[in-house]
């Protein structure tokens, strides 16, 4: 029964987004994020309440059935305030600005974020989740300050607009005097190791969020120093987080994060960019460390993700909600009755190598499956060879899954948006590499198809999502930096050049548009987007790396390609901005700490030229080669490092570091030997 038949909806239901649909039937009359929408409060005299959040976020769902589901709430709002809500995902331009706001105000940040803005759009208060009777209490408390000292207000929203633009030109325009080399990432390194968790993996706190550009970051760094400490750290990471609740152990896919300090408890909800950045860690793991256990997680994810987010077009959905049937986590839980029930004889064995003890024990009688690190035991205690134990396990996972057929699923975000289908199709192109698997090139190159041909306007820029056939919304730096990294990656499977020479105009255009007069450091929003009370700057690299370090590598790789030396001077310039920051706080600038890397290590380039270059590319990728550009031709070509080198007859590999090159060989064995 549709509990919304008889209610009127608001104006959000013509939009798209599945986060602004499920406030469709409030009777808060929000309004989606408009020019028009700060007209009316302009023209009404009311302040404006900016109310963000996304679809999978669980906190959000309490903060709609408290107080805007609640009929006395909603004619508070609605008598004394325009009313907006916004997708953070779609546009996350305004998340970013009203969020810097929300921490200067009050020290943290979160989801749902509540701004309250006076109807110019300067903030004047704000916060994240509200119980109902509070929340009643700050409605009141600025409906009364606007209506009785309206100067006061208006004072206030201008210091703290000021305030926000003067830390993005602190941020932005200081000049660092630190010099990048491996002095420095000795010391951002050394500061990291003293936060680390050696027992359960990870930073030794909780929640844990898996950050997979930090990981990328350490192991790539242990490997170049032979730092083994701090390789095994990285090993023990990724186990612990494969072995953990966090890792969904019936479907594959990772959860957004966990609760507690061993990767137990996750918050249930699955999104596309975790998922993609965290396959292609995986896979770089696996082609270091050769451990299988990385592999099966790939395969494993991307297994869920094509069977749950892949769609007929080639794009990839955004997300999983947190909640089933109106409870956190019920759609991934069992409880021990059902297992007995379900698996007979074999559930004592499911129980030992799925902890369904006092290790995997959750709440209200039910269990999070956890893998046992107990394997040898289990083998030796059920008498079994390894073979034995797999089949019977996967026997037990197969019983589970067609049992799970009959539960509520998860909410389904159905949106895509730009840059995580780009993260998710260099997975593919990575998972292809380092595996070897044909369907995943075939999905990689339907999903660059899809942005190429849906999320493209003609005169080549982008959009930002795309739903029922309709792409909106100009893009965004960070769905510009991945989309370049996504032809990169696209050229090395399939040697085609015009992959690079889309991946080169888009920097230019994206140099043009985004571009910052007074700093190395590029906009979030283009020139021409229609603007914000100010323009923000991501530089910080989070759940997922930042639009600026992102961009800087791609200037540094593309560069390369081409010979473009002003990409590679605005790469170094771009990352001598964030030199300080890299040396005092390591995890929230590991993707500039990759592009460090680059700067500080000999970085080579590895030419592949001839006619068997699929062959030859698969087995050096699957050697683990760091530090290093890979070209391909199978073909005449006029990019620098391939040019004049092809052989019809053979297959030649060309090393070189600083444009100096040996000898050329015609096997991998004597390649790596010259890279030693």
């Amino acid at each position: 029964m549709n509990s919304n038949k008889n209610k009127t909806p608001n104006s959000l239901i013509n939009e798209s987004s599945p986060y602004l649909l499920q406030h469709a039937y409030n009777p808060v009359n929000w309004l989606p994020f408009t020019d028009a929408a700060f007209e009316k409060a302009k023209k009404e005299n009311k302040i404006v309440l900016i109310s963000i959040g996304y679809s999978a976020c669980h906190w959000c769902h309490v903060m709609e059935h408290e107080s805007f589901e609640d009929a006395d709430v909603a004619k508070l709002m609605n008598e004394h305030f325009v009313n907006i809500k916004v997708d953070r995902e779609e546009r996350a331009d305004v998340d970013m600005l009203y969020m810097q706001a929300v921490q200067l105000m009050t020290g943290q940040g979160g989801w749902p974020l509540n701004c309250f803005t006076l109807p110019d759009g300067k903030p004047i208060y704000g916060g994240t989740y509200f119980k109902k009777d509070k929340w009643k209490e700050i409605l009141n408390g600025l409906a009364n300050l606007y209506s009785e000292n309206k100067e006061k207000a208006i004072e206030y929203a201008q210091n703290l607009t000021d305030g926000i633009n003067q830390s993005e030109l602190l941020s932005t325009q200081k000049q660092n005097d630190l010099i990048i080399d491996k002095a420095l990432l000795k010391a951002s390194v050394t500061k990291w190791k003293s936060g680390l968790d050696n027992e359960n993996g990870g930073p030794n706190r909780a929640p844990k969020f898996p950050l997979p550009s930090n990981y990328q970051f350490l192991l790539r760094y242990a490997i170049l120093n032979n730092d083994d400490e701090l390789l095994k750290h990285v090993n023990l990471t990724l186990t612990k987080m494969a072995f953990g609740g966090i890792y969904d152990q019936l479907h594959g896919g990772f959860a957004r994060y966990s609760t507690d300090m061993i990767w137990k408890v996750p918050h249930f909800e699955k999104m596309l960019y975790d998922n993609s950045q965290l396959v292609s860690l995986y896979c770089e793991a696996f082609t270091l460390t050769k451990n299988n256990l990385y592999k099966d997680v790939v395969i494993e994810t991307l297994d869920f993700v094509k069977k749950y987010w892949l769609t007929e077009e080639g794009c990839f959905y955004s997300a999983f909600d947190a909640d089933s049937d109106g409870e956190e986590g019920k759609y991934y839980v069992w409880n021990q009755l059902d297992l007995k029930d379900l698996l007979g004889d074999n559930y004592e064995i499911f129980s030992e190598y799925y902890e369904i003890n006092d290790t995997g024990y959750w709440e209200h009688g039910n269990y999070i499956l956890m893998r046992s690190e107990n394997f040898a035991e289990l083998l030796t205690k059920f008498d079994l060879s390894r073979e034995q134990l797999n089949e019977k396990i996967n026997a037990c996972k197969d019983i589970l899954k067609q049992e799970v057929k009959s539960r509520i699923m998860p909410g389904l975000d159905d949106k895509s948006i730009t840059s995580w289908n780009a993260l998710m199709c260099t997975a593919y192109a990575k998972a292809y590499l380092s595996l070897g698997n044909i369907e995943y090139k075939e999905i990689c190159l339907s999903s660059i198809n899809f942005i190429l041909n849906k999320l493209s306007k003609p005169d080549g820029s982008l959009f930002r999502t795309y739903k029922n056939g309709q792409s909106k919304i100009d893009a965004f730096l960070d769905d510009y930096a991945f989309t370049i990294e996504a032809l990169h990656q696209v050229y090395l499977i399939t040697h085609d050049e015009d992959y690079l020479v889309k991946a080169k105009s888009l920097i230019e255009l994206t140099l043009e548009h985004f571009k910052n007069d007074k700093s190395e450091l590029l906009f979030y929003t283009n020139n021409s987007s229609s603007q914000l009370v100010a323009r923000t700057t991501e530089v910080s690299d989070n759940v997922i790396p930042a639009s600026n370090s992102q961009m800087a590598l791609n200037l540094f790789y593309i560069g390369t390609y081409f010979g473009n030396n002003d990409w590679l001077n605005k790469a170094e310039k771009m990352l001598n901005c964030v030199s300080e920051e890299l040396k005092g706080y390591g995890p929230g600038y590991s993707n500039w700490g990759c592009l460090a890397l680059n700067f500080v290590f000999p970085f080579r380039e590895i030419a592949i030229v001839g006619n068997n270059v699929d062959e030859k590319l698969l087995e050096l990728y699957q050697t683990g080669v760091t530090n290093a550009i890979l070209a391909v031709s199978a073909t005449e070509s006029a990019l620098p490092l391939t040019t004049n080198r092809f052989n019809s007859q053979k297959t030649f590999i060309y090393v070189c570091e600083n444009h100096a090159c040996k000898q050329p060989v015609e096997t991998i064995e004597e390649a790596l030997l010259q890279l030693e």
